[in-house]
């Protein structure tokens, strides 16, 4: 008996009453997507909350006395007087290889119709790696395009910007980039914020047929979803991006559009009355970007060595790029691709205007082959562009300048590319190298593009070393130069004789 005494004794002394502490609120107001709420004065920015009827909010506004919280899905079945708890958990979502092939929402539901198993959730909201773990960007993301990776060079960890009108192909850039990272080691995130349902379908079934969704997680806020979750797409798409940047991959993340991100989040804060500002956006529109964007980075080899690289895409109104989103964008991002309607219409594709589009990390993302052969593009392209608008006015011009215009039409029809047609970096070499050092100035200005795929696929398949060492080395020699201008000798030889200029007679 008494040993049972002593055994409850023992028992009773080591019982700790556990009582779960709920912090319960009340819903005063809900309309548009945003509920006030009143009794959860210990709330957290960004924690998440429960109403009565299941869904799921975000805390936002925290007030003395109420609350402003913001319906993540469907907010007609909450109304006032109904009950809201805080989950005591900040809002994150899921991360981990398992995302890669998908179609999700930005709280990481699949979209697509499958299962889907993640071990990991990371906060949607993370501060940017720190200067020290940072390291300069010196790699190349090769986008496949001539006339970005020659004239505005991206690097890994870099975040260039795509700006431009409504129609002016840049989905299409960033489309093209994500093809070409096909065998590169790169992961890339497409977050399609406000854009139509069809739209995003489309890129899916575009990006299956390449065989491109094998490296890639689609994050889709359709714009007929709500503010919330257009608002919250981005974090999503960088917080899986960080994931594989933590790991020390490398990864790539597009936002389309940050303009469409930006008219959600003043729709959200104007409905928590938060104070409007210019065009009525609040005052803290640049930090909604300025914080995402600077969360792209290449760290050190201490922090794994990883990188994030994002092209956020602007759209402008009449080429505007001086109004108030795109300059703001323009001044957290290290350069911008500016797209231009006039060039697009004419044929000039991807409508690159060389001129206002510029890479602040420069050469530093090239390889050296493609230093050499870009700096000279470039400049011809420049005294083109300059003698062009000089010699409209004009008709007698001297043989040196006849000369450079006739170059420069060439180079600027070299430029021209398909969409859906990214060129290995090798033969974007051998092409602009051909082009810039007169090999193609013999050739009919209208048949520059179907002499330039031939002699790529030339020297693919006869001078494959050619390729080889650009691949291996990212340089070329002397021994390198004289191959190819013997292979452009030879593929002229067998290349169609009407794509040449007559040669005019000596006197």
């Amino acid at each position: 008996m008494d040993s049972i005494i002593e055994q409850l004794k023992k028992e009773i002394s080591g019982f700790k009453a556990e009582i779960a502490e709920e912090k319960i609120g009340t819903v005063i107001n809900v309309a548009d997507g945003i509920a006030i709420a009143t009794g959860l004065s210990d709330v957290a920015s960004m924690e998440m909350v429960e109403f009565d009827d299941g869904a799921i909010g975000v805390a936002l506004n925290l007030q003395e006395g109420q609350v402003g919280i913001m319906v993540l899905g469907e907010y007609r079945g909450i109304s006032e007087g109904m009950k809201v708890k805080a989950l005591g958990r900040i809002l994150d979502v899921p991360v981990g290889e398992e995302l890669i092939g998908r179609v999700v929402d930005p709280l990481g539901e699949p979209k697509d119709g499958k299962d889907l198993k993640t071990k990991k959730t990371y906060p949607m909201e993370r501060v940017a790696p720190g200067v020290i773990t940072r390291k300069s960007v010196h790699e190349p993301v090769q986008t496949g395009l001539k006339s970005i990776d020659a004239m505005v060079p991206i690097g890994r960890g870099q975040r260039e910007l795509i700006i431009g009108d409504r129609q002016t192909g840049k989905t299409a850039v960033a489309i093209d980039t994500i093809l070409n990272q096909k065998g590169q080691d790169m992961t890339c995130i497409y977050v399609a914020i406000g854009q139509k349902e069809s739209k995003i379908a489309q890129i899916v079934a575009r990006l299956e047929k390449a065989g491109a969704m094998d490296y890639t997680i689609v994050v889709s806020a359709s714009a007929s979803e709500s503010a919330a979750l257009n608002y919250l797409a981005p974090y999503a798409g960088c917080s899986m991006g960080e994931f594989f940047l933590d790991q020390g991959k490398d990864a790539l993340i597009i936002y389309d559009d940050l303009s469409k991100h930006a008219v959600a989040y003043r729709q959200i804060s104007l409905l928590l009355k938060r104070p409007p500002g210019r065009e009525a956006y609040p005052g803290d529109v640049f930090y909604l970007h300025s914080r995402l964007l600077e969360r792209a980075a290449k760290l050190n080899e201490d922090n794994k060595g990883g990188s994030l690289t994002a092209l956020p895409i602007i759209e402008t109104q009449g080429n505007d790029v001086s109004a108030y989103i795109p300059t703001n964008v323009i001044s957290i991002t290290d350069g911008q691709i500016y797209l231009e309607s006039n060039l697009f219409n004419k044929g000039f594709r991807p409508a690159i205007n060389v001129g206002l589009s510029v890479s602040r990390v420069g050469g530093a993302a090239q390889i050296k082959a493609m230093k050499k052969v870009a700096g000279s593009l470039r400049l011809d392209l420049a005294q083109f562009r300059e003698l062009e608008a000089f010699t409209q006015f004009g008709s007698d011009l001297d043989e040196q300048t006849q000369n450079r215009l006739e170059r420069g039409k060439r180079l600027e029809k070299l430029l021209i590319q398909p969409q859906y047609s990214p060129l290995p970096v090798a033969q974007q070499v051998v092409q602009i190298y051909s082009a810039t050092n007169g090999l193609m100035d013999d050739v009919k200005v209208e048949n520059i593009s179907e002499f330039a795929d031939g002699l790529s696929e030339y020297v693919e398949q006869n001078n494959p070393e050619l390729l080889k060492l650009i691949d291996e080395k990212g340089e070329f020699d002397e021994g390198w130069e004289n191959g190819l201008k013997k292979a452009v000798d030879d593929y002229k030889s067998i290349a169609d004789k009407e794509w040449f200029v007559e040669k005019k007679e000596e006197k």
